[in-house]
């Protein structure tokens, strides 16, 4: 006798497996972090910076434990039938967060891995001249890895989800929506569009060659994949920028609904979460004036995050906008 998957099993099979895959993903990095925690130096070499301060080593450790232990949460959340019962807020807040930590990954490892393939300069975890590597080159391969299995899978998680609960909310084309926005929200999205403006145009100098506003050893260890890196920032505050004016301003009435407000998803996630930890990581950075931040720099991680805050409000105004109602 043979068996079949009817629609129903096919169903429940396709989010299992990719939760899954997502719970599977988080474990080498939990498993490394842990072990840094307790005391293990698996993977860091000797003489590395890490292991300079090791309170600070085991806070940053502990909060990036909670943070991907989130992601199994989430994959939980976003499987479960308790999940349809989640306040919205309460899903859309760290599923933002993610979202906003995971993209970069996504985006930039793999570009960084076709640099190097193709002979680009890259920036090593090992060091040629003497001097102690952060960590051990197989971290990063698999730390990565995981990051973006966990983002894929969230991703694809979070999308049926999202489809099934809320997908009436942004059914349609831009021109099915009313023509006319509160000026309070036209005006967020024109200060964002302005904000976004300094940051843009650093990384478009640093993109190019340019050291103004770095610190001495970020001008110094600047490689092929650097300059890759700084390309794409400009790209995430373009797509936030353009989602938050879109959504503002209801241009260009034949897009559908979902394009402006997957811009301002990912790009405002991407610079919000992703400035708010640059900055983070370089208060807490180490103690060579060579790598002591420079004010452009803390203006410019400061200036993004605030640019993601603002084009994620316009997000929050548009569906609680008194003409959508959501049924869950």
């Amino acid at each position: 006798m043979t068996l079949t998957l009817g629609p129903a099993t096919a169903r429940t099979a396709v989010p299992r497996t990719l939760r899954a895959i997502a719970i599977l993903a988080c474990l080498p990095y939990l498993t490394l972090k842990i072990a840094w925690i307790a005391g293990s130096h698996i993977g860091i070499p000797e003489g590395s910076s890490l292991l300079q301060h090791r309170t600070t080593m085991i806070f940053a450790n502990s909060l990036t434990v909670l943070m991907d232990a989130c992601v199994i949460l989430l994959a939980l959340l976003l499987t479960r039938p308790w999940g349809l019962r989640t306040p919205a807020w309460l899903l859309a807040i760290p599923m933002w967060a993610a979202t906003g930590l995971l993209t970069p990954i996504m985006a930039g490892f793999p570009l960084q891995l076709l640099v190097k393939a193709l002979g680009g300069s890259v920036n090593e975890p090992s060091a040629d001249d003497g001097s102690s590597a952060f960590l051990d080159a197989w971290v990063f391969g698999v730390v990565y890895t995981g990051f973006i299995l966990q983002g894929l899978t969230l991703g694809a998680l979070f999308v049926r989800y999202a489809r099934d609960r809320w997908g009436h909310l942004w059914r349609g084309r831009v021109q099915d929506l009313s023509r006319t926005t509160p000026t309070s929200t036209r005006r967020i999205a024109v200060a964002a569009a302005l904000l976004a403006i300094g940051p843009a145009t650093l990384h478009l100098l640093w993109a190019t060659g340019a050291t103004l506003g770095l610190d001495e050893a970020s001008a110094e260890q600047r490689t092929t994949d650097f300059y890759l890196l700084e390309a794409l920032d400009i790209g995430y505050l373009g797509a936030a920028v353009a989602g938050g004016l879109l959504i503002a301003f209801r241009r260009m009435p034949a897009l559908p609904v979902k394009v402006p407000l997957a811009l301002g998803w990912l790009g405002s996630g991407a610079l919000a979460c992703w400035g708010g930890w640059l900055l983070f990581a370089l208060f807490i950075g180490g103690d060579d004036i060579a790598e002591r931040p420079t004010t452009p720099m803390l203006l410019t991680y400061a200036v993004q995050m605030i640019v993601g805050l603002l084009v994620v409000t316009l997000g929050v105004r548009f569906f609680r906008d008194p003409a959508f109602k959501d049924p869950a």
